[in-house]
């Protein structure tokens, strides 16, 4: 399974602070990689390592032409923290992962089958939803 990044934050201490859109965050220490990988302590130089993006389609991190990191390699051996975002993720990414149209969530909270301030809440034009109300719901997501 794929698990895609949807935010990327770098630290002044070379870690990185990964949000997935599964609702989950990560803290991955990229020093742990310059002795399995060499090419990797080119990112000992701050700026370049503050210059990270995610790759097209949320899949993995990159810096340049030469150093990249695939996003199964930050779920497997980053550590999880706890943020208070964890476990909310966007009707969107919601819809994409259990293989359903945002309409089908709109419609499931104008029906009371969502619980809006309980199960989902709208911030601006963004719904948002936990992933306890769509396993319940919608049973384990498909993608």
């Amino acid at each position: 399974m794929h698990h895609k990044i949807k935010n990327i934050i770098p630290t002044d201490d070379y870690k990185l602070v990964v949000q997935f859109s599964e609702g989950a965050t990560k803290i991955y220490d990229i020093k742990k990689l310059y002795d399995r990988y060499p090419i990797f302590k080119m990112l000992d130089d701050i700026t370049l390592f503050k210059q990270v993006s995610i790759e097209t389609g949320g899949y993995g991190l990159i810096w340049n032409d030469e150093v990249d990191l695939d996003s199964e390699e930050i779920w497997e051996n980053g550590e999880t923290t706890i943020t208070p975002f964890d476990g909310l993720i966007s009707f969107g990414d919601a819809a994409e992962m259990w293989g359903l149209n945002e309409s089908t969530l709109r419609k499931a909270v104008k029906y009371g089958k969502l619980v809006n301030g309980t199960d989902v809440c709208k911030y601006g034009k963004q719904w948002v939803i936990t992933i306890d109300a769509m396993n319940r719901e919608y049973g384990k997501k498909r993608v």
